[in-house]
């Protein structure tokens, strides 16, 4: 019978819309290819992430998500639910919780449809799994969760997330931008999507990049267009050192260009998710969000932050206006940990 027992072999799987939480739906993947050895696993997923989504072997197929976000569109949603209606799935995992992301396998007749009970969604998932946040206290957890049998917990200890880049990507990407490799190489992520709240101030970005550059290091400054003018702004105050990359990239070349890292510094984004799954030695740098919920997901990873009272807001901007939670975070204590990083293997 479809949708049951070891007969399960094509799951459609709902991806978040955000490129960190889809780095880390990938132990969930590799989950899925560990109980069900020949399954065919595509995923539906907003066109900004095929980029990752493309590096990661447990992915057979990447249906592009068209609708933007907050959007109903129900008469598109069902028209390519349609569409999936022939490929059969067995199973579709829903990953987001909002009510619009599970129209689409339900349109679709999908006969398994797992995910959390989210908004209202009795009905268009009907394998719905109530969240316990104690037991489940990370993201990556939670996603893992929904590739088990139901009331089965997730196998102990949980794999990380990983990514692989081949070295003729890397290449590519280093001549496509004209980069080299003839020094050590610091990569900033100096964005945030979510919003400024979680950026770390463009003037100790500049004063950290003085400090490496005085150890003999390149800094190159990644990110989407939106932080072009972010990014501007550091290399300026830097006195123009910086390579500032932002907009330059697709995600693609974003990922090699991580790989080509000996240290990353990044603000809590999806870029310092993509550089903790290649296992780069990172400072992770945290102010109105919570490490307790996201992590960078590698031993190599470093969590800085300070301890105050009204920290994590979990707010787009600072709600009390001193932002002290990235102001106390100072370039002397980020350096600091820097210095309790093990970069030897980056730099042989």
């Amino acid at each position: 019978m479809r949708g049951t027992g070891t007969s399960m072999h094509k799951i459609l799987v709902v991806a978040p819309s955000w490129v960190g939480d889809a780095m880390l739906m990938q132990p969930m993947l590799a989950r899925l290819k560990r109980r069900y050895a020949d399954c065919r696993i595509d995923v539906l997923a907003p066109p900004w992430t095929a980029g990752l989504l493309h590096g990661l072997p447990e992915v057979n197929q990447i249906i592009t998500n068209p609708f933007p976000h907050g959007t109903l569109q129900l008469g598109q949603r069902y028209r390519l639910g349609r569409q999936l209606r022939a490929t059969r799935y067995d199973q579709a995992i829903v990953l987001p919780n909002s009510l619009k992301s599970a129209l689409v396998p339900f349109f679709a007749r999908i006969p398994l449809r797992t995910g959390f009970v989210g908004e209202s969604r009795y009905g268009l998932i009907n394998d719905a799994r109530r969240l316990d946040k104690s037991a489940l206290p990370l993201m990556v957890e939670r996603f893992a969760y929904l590739a088990e049998a139901r009331d089965t917990a997730i196998p102990r200890p949980l794999s990380a997330p990983r990514l692989a880049i081949s070295g003729t990507q890397r290449d590519a990407s280093l001549r496509k931008l004209k980069l080299g490799l003839h020094q050590p190489v610091a990569v900033f992520c100096p964005g945030a999507e979510y919003g400024p709240a979680k950026r770390w101030p463009e003037s100790y970005y500049a004063q950290l990049a003085t400090r490496f550059q005085q150890q003999g290091y390149a800094v190159w400054l990644i990110g989407s267009g939106k932080d072009q003018a972010v990014a501007e702004q550091i290399k300026q105050l830097n006195g123009g050192a910086c390579v500032n990359l932002c907009g330059q990239t697709d995600l693609a070349d974003a990922i090699a260009l991580l790989s080509c890292a000996t240290v990353v510094v990044s603000n809590d984004s999806g870029l310092m998710h993509l550089a903790a799954a290649q296992d780069k030695p990172m400072l992770a740098l945290f102010g109105s969000s919570s490490p307790q919920f996201t992590p960078p997901l590698s031993t190599q990873a470093r969590v800085v932050k300070i301890e105050i009272a009204c920290s994590p807001c979990f707010q787009r901007v600072c709600p009390l206006g001193h932002f002290n939670c990235m102001m106390q975070l100072t370039p002397e204590l980020v350096w600091q940990n820097f210095e309790q990083l093990d970069i030897s293997s980056e730099q042989q």
